[in-house]
């Protein structure tokens, strides 16, 4: 029989943003000759939209909630599971985008582990630290000087994908807009996040209540988990009665949903950085610590942090806008430029 002698890459996806980083990604590796493989916890969207791309992976685990003890019993769990799964096929590499499970796994099981991150202020646990970070330019090296490798792209995360997103005609009708209506699409807090807010969710419903009587506007909420959808239906039942407030029913691309919308207001994340790739009015109502990232958006201009009441009142710019998919990516290559780094991590 002929061995296989192509290197392994295991690729882990931990929340949903991460399955659109990696999915072009896996597209490139795999016409370069390099076995993929791929773990995906369940949490969030992240099973729903890798079936929703094709993209075939082994389900390993899931997300244990608020409490702080049970992320880090949950994180330890779950990286013993991936020993288990992970140990035969023996991968040269490990990448995730910030897998706490999978640095831990790959560190026990003696594998070359490389970790994404673009929010400086997110936490490794003590002793198992990547071998190799990969980070977006503009993050200070002071935020990464506790790390032994780092790599230092260019421009963001969100432009390895958004470059070739290309929309879907049919979502309009799915997502029941009107072209008469202001469409805004808001993406609640992180609430199961180490990073999570009380002032994040204070914003939330700031800007919720704002919005629920302007007769011009058509609000597509995006909650992250079904806790979270349940809360907000329960919360604001007669705004969903009348079609004021929508939540999809399937999951979707949300970039399509970004570009089919007049602006984007998100509590942090990727939501609101893919808007300012993708050209449309960003507001964050991220209460935590800024990141670099956000920061250096804000400073172009692509991007406006609402930090209070009166700035949710006067900042937020109801208006209709032209569509058309005019990207602000400036930097080309950034995919290429992540592959090959990776590549050359296999050699």
């Amino acid at each position: 029989m002929k061995r296989n002698n192509k290197k392994l890459v295991w690729i882990d996806v931990d929340n949903s943003p991460h399955v659109l980083f990696f999915r072009p990604i896996i597209e490139q590796l795999r016409k370069r000759d390099v076995n993929v493989f791929i773990t995906a916890r369940d949490y969030a969207q992240v099973l729903d939209l890798l079936n929703l791309f094709g993209i075939e992976y082994k389900k390993v685990g899931r997300h244990y909630g608020k409490n702080i003890l049970l992320k880090y019993l949950g994180t330890l769990l779950r990286a013993l599971e991936l020993i288990v799964v992970v140990f035969r096929k023996k991968p040269s590499l490990a990448i995730s985008h910030g897998s706490r499970s999978q640095i831990i796994a790959g560190k026990i099981l003696g594998i070359k582990v490389a970790a994404a991150f673009d929010y400086e202020y997110a936490e490794f646990i003590p002793f198992f630290e990547p071998d190799i970070a990969l980070v977006p330019e503009m993050i200070p090296e002071e935020k990464t000087m506790s790390l032994k490798n780092v790599f230092r792209y260019k421009g963001i995360k969100e432009d390895v994908y958004v470059p070739y997103f290309k929309p879907n005609p049919g979502i309009r009708e799915k997502l029941g807009i009107k072209s008469s209506k202001i469409v805004i699409a808001i993406r609640p807090p992180a609430s199961l996040a180490h990073y999570h807010t009380l002032q994040s969710d204070k914003l939330f419903k700031e800007l919720l209540e704002l919005l629920k009587d302007s007769e011009k506007t058509y609000i597509i909420i995006t909650p992250r988990t079904k806790d979270q959808e349940a809360e907000i239906r329960s919360q604001w039942k007669e705004e969903f009665r009348t079609g004021k407030f929508y939540i999809p029913a399937e999951v979707m691309n949300g970039l399509d949903i970004i570009w089919n919308s007049d602006l984007v207001v998100s509590g942090g994340g990727t939501m609101i950085r893919e808007a300012a790739a993708l050209n449309v009015p960003a507001y964050s109502t991220f209460g935590g610590k800024v990141g670099a990232v956000d920061n250096y958006l804000e400073s172009i201009g692509r991007l406006i942090i609402l930090r209070d009441e009166t700035d949710i009142k006067n900042k937020l710019k109801l208006e209709k806008r032209i569509l058309s998919l005019n990207k602000s990516n400036e930097v080309s290559g950034v995919l290429d430029e992540i592959t090959n780094k990776i590549i050359s991590l296999l050699n």
